[in-house]
């Protein structure tokens, strides 16, 4: 059985494929491009949804700005261990944006945030916290390119981690037979996007690459004894 990653995978997380008797491809399905930014204010609350997002952050910011940050609200626990390794504590981890927001709306109404994110983020969490009234100011610090990549032929399993990277590969394959395999998602809105070009879609147990790997891994290898 075969596996497509549309991101490239580090030594160790390829293994968790070959450990287990699978074949993989992989890809990188987006590019991501830090973009400058100014601050308006001096930083209290900060929102970040990714890594791509604190690196942003950390590669632009000074020591000073960076330890004038009150809380950090974080979605991801890979997104949360990289702000602790550049000495950012994190006071809410959530599993998505909707859920961060939420969270927010009910125990932080009455104070103001600054939400580092890229410029195609999603809708959910801005809305959710202005319907809310909780005031938020948006600071663009990267963007996302998709790079599309076609392919001729059938995979039993494709991970995603992103939707951009959902929708950078059913861009290119979309009169492909490769939209009859399995999507196995590391997060619920990934898996809302990819859930518009695929029959069936797995969602991860953790927002984490190795979690979405194990899954692929558990449910392929039921796949096959059937």
């Amino acid at each position: 059985m075969t596996v497509l990653s549309t991101k490239k995978l580090k030594p160790n997380q390829r293994e968790l494929l070959l450990n287990a008797g699978l074949q993989f491809v992989e890809y990188d399905g987006i590019r991501t491009q830090e973009v400058a930014f100014t601050l308006s204010r001096k930083l209290k609350n900060i929102i970040i949804t990714s890594q791509n997002g604190v690196r942003a952050l950390c590669n632009n910011l000074s020591s000073e700005q960076l330890e004038s940050i009150k809380s950090c609200f974080a979605v991801g626990i890979k997104t949360t261990a990289l702000l602790a390794e550049n000495g950012i504590k994190v006071t809410k981890t959530a599993q998505n944006g909707e859920e961060l927001a939420r969270f927010i709306a009910q125990n932080h109404k009455n104070e103001s945030f600054t939400y580092f994110c890229g410029k195609q983020r999603r809708d959910e969490l801005p809305t959710l916290l202005k319907e809310n009234n909780v005031a938020c100011e948006e600071v663009v610090v990267y963007e996302t390119h998709q790079i599309t990549q076609s392919f001729d032929r059938t995979f039993d399993g494709i991970l995603f981690f992103s939707p951009s990277g959902v929708n950078a590969f059913a861009k290119a394959n979309k009169n492909t037979r490769t939209i009859d395999s399995i999507a196995f998602c590391i997060g619920e809105t990934t898996a809302t996007t990819a859930r518009l070009h695929f029959k069936k879609v797995i969602v991860s147990n953790a927002t984490t690459i190795e979690s979405t790997i194990a899954k692929a891994v558990k449910i392929l290898k039921e796949e096959s004894r059937i």
